[in-house]
């Protein structure tokens, strides 16, 4: 996909870019495509509030009121051996995540206080390339444990997979599997290395064809261009994931992006708004980064510019807004938790 000769449209009888939105996803639910996506991220901030309102009225037509709310856990930190240059929990760096792992009991403890926000979804994650013998064998016997004790969806994200391996997660009960892309194909050589972004995708793949629900999203401020961030919301729309996380840079110390800019709160919810155009009927999730680049206000307009699910509590390495805070701005927004059984 070509992303530097999308010109910027200055023909005075083209039709404004909302207008065209309004009929095109609103009214028939059909998803922006690449260059459309490009120029509602090039509107002009003072159009900001007339975006979110749109990509609001789109999520409640074709998503509804519900939130669907989920919490994380780490089953196994840092020591990852890849390079992608956001993350604190890769062994390259001199960031400071030492290599740590989780028991079975810790696991269930923490679904279990994960259920109590209300959530849903209880992911388990791990810093890997991909999955080994003895990740697999904590994995089974944390969802063995975790179903005997807690009524909840379980989902994972354990890096790029066998076919065997999707397998075996589908067999166990993996409800919904996180990939992310991180960022559009054209900017991933800049933000990993030691592996391709067809190797994702294909990881991804494999997943929906096994059955299970695909999970996948990305990092917004990570030195991309307009035009990329327009690419790769194009790009998820290609793949037509049921959900996609959108997070945004927190840098973290000690990795090669640890000095980036964090990314200005106009542009992550004019990113946001667009996203919701681009993907009309998914699950968009507020994730990682929300807090440092939006703040509390931010938050609330998120979740009236097109997001219609929340992670709570804490990020793999970095603090989240507390679970109560997220749960008292839904309930001030009248936006109801989306109840187990609407996800089964």
């Amino acid at each position: 996909m070509t992303t530097t000769e999308a010109p910027v449209t200055t023909d005075p009888t083209a039709r404004d870019i909302l207008d065209v939105a309004r009929e095109q996803v609103l009214q028939e639910g059909q998803a922006l495509g690449y260059e459309q996506i490009l120029q509602v991220l090039q509107l002009p901030e003072g159009r900001l509030p007339e975006l979110l309102e749109l990509a609001h009225d789109v999520r409640l037509r074709w998503c509804g009121p519900e939130v669907e709310v989920e919490g994380i856990v780490s089953l196994k930190t840092g020591g990852c051996p890849e390079d992608c240059h956001f993350c604190s929990q890769s062994g390259l760096f001199t960031s400071p995540v030492r290599s740590a792992w989780i028991d079975i009991p810790a696991l269930v403890e923490a679904a279990k206080q994960t259920a109590k926000t209300g959530a849903t979804e209880f992911c388990i994650v791990a810093a890997v390339r991909g999955p080994d013998q003895r990740l697999m064998a904590q994995v089974a016997a944390g969802i063995e444990a975790i179903r005997a004790e807690v009524d909840i969806q379980i989902a994972a994200s354990l890096g790029m997979l066998t076919q065997e391996q999707v397998d075996q997660l589908r067999d166990m009960g993996v409800h919904r599997y996180n990939h992310n892309l991180e960022t559009a194909r054209s900017h991933f050589p800049n933000v990993v290395t030691t592996h391709t972004y067809d190797e994702r995708w294909k990881t991804l793949s494999m997943v929906r064809e096994a059955g299970m629900e695909v999970c996948c999203g990305g990092i917004l401020g990570m030195g991309e261009t307009v035009e990329q961030r327009a690419e790769f919301a194009a790009e998820l729309a290609a793949l037509g994931p049921d959900e996609v996380p959108l997070n945004f840079l927190n840098p973290r110390p000690g990795t090669p992006f640890g000095d980036l800019d964090v990314l200005p709160p106009a542009e992550a919810l004019k990113s946001i708004a667009a996203f919701r155009l681009a993907l009309p009927r998914t699950i968009l999730r507020f994730a990682g980064g929300r807090e440092i680049t939006l703040g509390d206000l931010g938050a609330k307009q998120g979740i009236l510019g097109g997001i219609n699910a929340v992670i709570v509590g804490n990020y793999l390495t970095t603090l989240g807004r507390p679970a109560e805070d997220d749960l008292d701005l839904l309930n001030d927004l009248s936006m109801p938790i989306k109840a187990l059984n609407d996800t089964l």
